[in-house]
Parts: structure tokens; C-alpha cells; sequence
């Protein structure tokens, strides 16, 4: 799944605007241009996998209460912060639905089995002659 494809329903959103940190002058100290953007993951209707996937990847971002905490102050307007966010958000969600393959355990080969003894006695053997030298 692409972050593009998701569909993320309106009510599970909720936005708060802050004060951001960084360049921009004085404009940083008047207008409240970071958006924090919180996500009740209940609404959102994943799978039950997908929501466990979710939540690791979500991490320390996770409150208690079952919210998804983004907070992006990358650009100077309110706007471009807010689409930043929901890009972010999108992209978890496709993570999230992404099933990684299962390993299939294999095993050396005979040959490999062999070749790895070999390159061992040959190491060996080169660690044995530097022994002391003894005079005949």
C-alpha cells in the first residue's frame, strides 16, 4: 500500500497550532505555525495486525489514550506544516499495512560445510608455524 492510497477519515483527527522553533525572524514569535496533529487510532479502522504494526512503529509518539502525537514544524506556514503532518501520518499507516516476508531457515551446504573446515585447518596451520625456532 502507498501512502498516497490511504484514507484517513476526517474525525479521527483533531489539530492544534504552536509556536515553532527555527528560522522565520520575528514572524516565529507571533504566529503559531507548528501543527501538532493527534490521531485516535480506534477510528481509524485498521486491521488488527496493521494496528499492532502501528503501534510499534509508532513508538514514544503513542499517548496512553490511544492517540497518535505528530508534530511538524519543518515549514514557516501553517499550511505546509499541516500537510506535512498528514503526509507523515499516511505514510505510518502504509507502513503499517506492509507484511514483512517470513525468513525460511536454510541450511550450509556440504561443500560450504566443507570449504569452512578447510579454511580453518589452513589458518591453523599458518598459526602453527609461528612457533618458536629451535636450534638443531
Amino acid at each position: 500500500m502507498r501512502a498516497e492510497d490511504v484514507a484517513i477519515p476526517e474525525d479521527a483527527l483533531s489539530e492544534t497550532f504552536l509556536a515553532a522553533t527555527g528560522p522565520g525572524g520575528q514572524n516565529v514569535n507571533k504566529v503559531a505555525t507548528a501543527v501538532q496533529l493527534r490521531v485516535d487510532l480506534y477510528k481509524l479502522g485498521l486491521h488488527p495486525q496493521a494496528y499492532e504494526r502501528l503501534k510499534q512503529l509508532a513508538g514514544s509518539r503513542l499517548t496512553s489514550g490511544g492517540e497518535l502525537l505528530i508534530t511538524a514544524r519543518r515549514f514557516r506556514t501553517q499550511e505546509s506544516n499541516r500537510q506535512d503532518a498528514r503526509r507523515r501520518l499516511a505514510e505510518l499507516i502504509a507502513a503499517a499495512h506492509m507484511v514483512q516476508a517470513k525468513r525460511k531457515p536454510t541450511r550450509p551446504s556440504r561443500a560450504a560445510k566443507a570449504q569452512r573446515v578447510d579454511s580453518k585447518k589452513q589458518r591453523s596451520a599458518v598459526k602453527q608455524r609461528r612457533g618458536r625456532v629451535t636450534d638443531f
